[in-house]
């Protein structure tokens, strides 16, 4: 094995010899003509459809019924312990009362957070071309683990946090935050293509989009 420093001197050398060999060499222009925009019409609509393709259990409800959705999912579900992020809307939580709430504060531990039921969050964005939910620790979210752990995640996405593709939610996103980019339940394959739910995150994703009133 090397050692480091017989590492670095490698890497000098390589560098060096690149180095001389551009020497003198034009500046030369790249293009970025990154796509800044999209063409989605109806985001809202279509974010539903592709989420639901993820295999997520999907509500769209007007705003005003929000509480009501949360509280017969959650009940469909038997949750009776559940983790609630800092800054959650109170009223989402409305109709659902009896609920053991599992707050981060002090910050709860991967075993204390494995005894709840599930996780209720919103989010900071949705993309409608992917099907992706951005969570990026705000109020109402948390940090990540809150939503790792548990094995059941609802989500409330309101309608005018949903654009339609990648470069908008970037636009909207401050990348010095914990981002984290949640795409369905969690999932994965072995090598036969065994879909496994539930490996590094909550089995089931239940999402209600809240539609604003005219």
């Amino acid at each position: 094995m090397s050692r480091p420093s017989e590492t670095r001197s490698s890497r000098d050398q390589i560098l060096s010899r690149i180095r001389a060999a551009v020497a003198g060499a034009p500046e030369v222009e790249i293009p970025r003509r990154y796509r800044t925009s999209g063409h989605v019409s109806g985001p809202p609509e279509l974010f539903a459809e592709r989420v639901r393709d993820y295999r997520a259990i999907v509500h769209v409800v007007p705003e005003n019924e929000v509480a009501a959705a949360v509280a017969v999912a959650l009940s469909g579900r038997g949750v009776r312990r559940v983790v609630v992020p800092d800054g959650l809307p109170e009223e989402w939580l409305a109709a659902a009362p009896g609920l053991e709430r599992l707050v981060d504060d002090p910050p709860l531990g991967a075993a204390r957070l494995e005894t709840a039921d599930g996780v209720i969050t919103g989010c900071a964005v949705g993309i409608a071309e992917t099907g992706t939910i951005v969570l990026d620790a705000g109020p109402g979210q948390g940090r990540r683990a809150l939503t790792l752990v548990p094995d059941y995640h609802l989500c409330v996405v309101r309608a005018g946090q949903v654009v339609g593709g990648v470069p908008e939610a970037v636009a909207r996103l401050d990348p010095v935050r914990p981002l984290t980019w949640i795409s369905g339940p969690s999932a994965t394959s072995d090598i036969e293509l065994n879909r496994v739910e539930g490996v590094h995150g909550p089995r089931t994703l239940e999402v209600i989009i809240a539609e604003t009133l005219p």
